[in-house]
């Protein structure tokens, strides 16, 4: 089954609260014939999207393909968070890495943040971007850990915009009886993701990028010409990025050992009359410390945007509300009857460390994929740092191409089989609260 059209309908987007509050674009062309381009990109996503901007703007000539429509993927489904650092905490990454590789890290993830707001000021994109993501624990220890944190990148990086919550502090943001306390970081956005995708997206063409839409990839190859096939047409390039997530497919069997495809689900309840008092007391965005995190905001017409719930494999839940209700409902057993307007699901890429996958495939390809679930600002960064290395500057996409990488174990066929049961320990846990 291909994951490209497993769960939704070819050129359509998925019927979410994103695709309701956005002006999209009338659909690009499918590639017909043949076509020659500096850069080819597989993948009209973040990555995509701003690795042809990127290169455009340097003077490149860019042919984009993409198997759906532009932001399609987790592009266009995500929570919406543009968070500071990684998906390891830092003080993980310092140890498994020692304090100067380490800090390269976090510079590049505040460099990710800065690069988000500046191409969205640089554009006047309207994807509704605010301030201000907090994190919450379940217990005192998991508070203390949070506030640990927070004293670590003050003291090792001068990062002086992640404030600790006491327990009381936290519920006069968020009045869930669940948490107890964690920090809030005012350094970090939150935003309308797939606006901010088609913000890209008008940016690029405008930069002289050429846009195919329902032109799924199906081989490339490097050469003297470097090709790349779709069932109608072909690209000739000097360069290829394969810029494909969670929807790599069969495109390169290196990085797809290394970088898996999971589901991740998003409900948006009816209007609220009293969201401030009920869910959120601030317009800020919140993440936990579930291994499956649940995550939240207030969108903005009064509605609850609550993201919580795993699958893996190909097929969606039957019904994505009703697996979505149950984490919650655990956060705010209040609104156990409200109504859900709005469910869909949306594929994104993991790795083995969460750290992201940068891959040189070859003298003329690139590769960059599994954010694991901290793609709003990496992925964008991903495709500067590809557009740099293909004009000469490597070092950054060598500081994440060089990081440790290991692949799923159980190779093609069994991989599948041991991630579920994996994450079914990890859920196990979550239930648990150990």
């Amino acid at each position: 089954m291909n994951l490209l059209y497993a769960n939704d309908t070819k050129g359509v987007y998925p019927d979410s609260w994103y695709a309701a509050t956005c002006e999209t674009l009338a659909p690009c062309q499918a590639l017909r014939g043949d076509e020659r381009t500096d850069v080819c990109v597989i993948g009209a996503g973040f990555t995509g999207l701003s690795t042809a901007l990127h290169l455009a703007k340097a003077g490149h000539s860019v042919i984009v393909l993409d198997a759906q429509r532009i932001g399609f993927g987790a592009s266009g489904c995500n929570g919406g968070q543009l968070g500071s650092g990684h998906r390891l905490d830092q003080r993980d990454l310092q140890q498994m890495l020692g304090d100067e590789y380490a800090k390269l890290l976090w510079e590049l993830a505040e460099e990710s943040k800065a690069t988000v707001v500046s191409l969205i000021k640089e554009y006047g994109i309207d994807c509704a971007l605010k301030p201000g993501i907090a994190h919450f624990g379940f217990h005192e220890k998991e508070m203390r850990d949070i506030h640990e944190e927070a004293e670590f990148l003050a003291v090792t990086y001068g990062y002086s915009q992640y404030h600790p919550l006491s327990k009381e502090q936290g519920k006069k943001i968020c009045p869930s009886p669940v948490y107890h306390g964690g920090a809030i970081d005012r350094g970090a956005f939150h935003l309308h993701p797939l606006r901010l995708t088609l913000g890209l997206a008008r940016a690029a063409n405008a930069a002289g990028v050429k846009i195919y839409e329902n032109s799924e990839v199906i081989s490339w190859n490097q050469g003297a010409d470097t090709l790349v096939r779709t069932s109608a047409g072909c690209v000739r390039c000097e360069n290829v990025v394969l810029a494909c997530n969670g929807y790599l497919g069969n495109l390169d069997a290196a990085v797809a050992r290394r970088v898996m495809p999971i589901n991740n689900f998003i409900i948006a309840t009816e209007p609220l009359e009293d969201a401030s008092r009920r869910i959120l007391r601030e317009d800020i965005a919140v993440a936990d410390t579930k291994f499956v995190v649940n995550y939240f905001r207030k969108s903005e017409d009064g509605r609850l945007l609550f993201g919580g719930g795993e699958n893996y494999g190909y097929a969606f839940p039957r019904d994505i509300a009703a697996t979505v209700r149950k984490p919650m409902v655990k956060i705010f057993p209040h609104l156990k009857d409200v109504r859900i307007d709005y469910a869909w699901g949306g594929t994104l890429g993991i790795t083995m460390r969460r750290l992201p996958c940068f891959t040189k495939l070859g003298p003329t390809a690139y590769s960059a994929s599994g954010y694991s679930g901290h793609g709003v600002g990496m992925a964008i960064l991903a495709g500067k740092l590809i557009s740099q290395a293909i004009n000469g500057d490597n070092k950054g996409f060598d500081t994440f191409a060089n990081l440790p990488s290991v692949p799923f174990p159980g190779g093609q066929m069994m991989r599948f089989p041991l991630l579920v049961l994996a994450m079914s320990w990890y859920g196990l846990r979550d239930r648990l609260g150990l």
